[in-house]
């Protein structure tokens, strides 16, 4: 009988593992997983502009989402820490550290705003606002 149990345990082992066809594990999807073969832009009521926009920025979003996700916040980081850090005859090298972290957070931010809920819209453009009022100061020689 012990064999038995043994046995069923492995069964019950392998169905764990196992995991049903199209379904993400850990390691990626399972089996052939299907791919859009054309990206998806807007919706039918989106204005040319922002279909441009989206078109334009789907390159770079290819390129960001094939790099490691630690990349992706530790670099803005970084460039943040040290544009606030550096100053006196090196604050330009910190202006342009902040500007380049303004303008991938603006690029964002437009990227998801039509998903975006009023609330949020606001908190996002505060952020915005304020990061570029930073890197004025900090251009200006006063931050």
């Amino acid at each position: 009988m012990a064999s038995k149990s043994g046995d069923q345990s492995r069964r019950e082992k392998g169905r764990k593992n196992k995991l049903p066809e199209g379904v993400r594990g850990p390691s990626g999807p399972q089996g052939d997983a299907v791919r859009p073969t054309a990206p998806q832009f807007g919706n039918p009521n989106t204005s040319p502009g922002r279909l441009r926009f989206e078109q334009a920025s789907y390159p770079m979003l290819r390129r960001l989402h094939s790099w490691p996700r630690w990349i992706i916040v530790v670099l803005p980081a970084i460039l943040l820490v040290g544009g606030l850090v550096l100053t006196g005859p090196l604050a330009w090298v910190g202006g342009i550290a902040l500007l380049i972290v303004w303008a991938f957070v603006a690029w964002l931010t437009a990227l998801s705003w039509p998903a975006l809920s009023p609330a949020s819209k606001l908190f996002r453009l505060v952020v915005v606002l304020a990061l570029l009022g930073v890197v004025v100061l900090k251009f200006l020689g006063r931050f």
